[in-house]
């Protein structure tokens, strides 16, 4: 009866991965949707850099600096929109780069909230 219930067991175990590798456990839809989600956003910002009235500023990142720091170091104050807002309008300035994917060492374009410091 032992050795039943282990074929048992491994013969379940072995549909499972089986099961797992050719259809997998989560639905090809999610995937797809998030690409196209992805495609949408990246299609968005790329058309929102034709028509673009966001004043800017350019700055070399060095050691340490994050978007923020850089805008507040600009400004000598705290960011005066949502972090979101200041993510978004770097993106705009910069082709869709995400603000963690800086990289010392390269200029990038910053957007100049000075006006709304003031």
């Amino acid at each position: 009866m032992k050795r039943f219930l282990g074929l048992v067991a491994f013969i379940i175990v072995v549909y499972v991965i089986y099961f797992d590798l050719t259809t997998g456990t989560l639905p090809v839809t999610t995937k797809a949707i998030a690409e196209e989600e992805i495609k949408k956003t990246e299609e968005a910002v790329k058309s929102d850099n034709d028509n673009l009235d966001l004043a800017y500023f350019e700055k070399e990142v060095k050691n340490g600096d994050t978007v923020l720091s850089i805008i507040e170091s600009h400004l000598n104050d705290a960011v005066p929109v949502p972090i979101q807002d200041a993510v978004v309008d770097f993106k705009k300035l910069n082709n869709g780069l995400a603000p963690e994917k800086i990289q010392r060492g390269k200029t990038y374009k910053f957007p100049n909230y000075q006006d709304l410091a003031d």
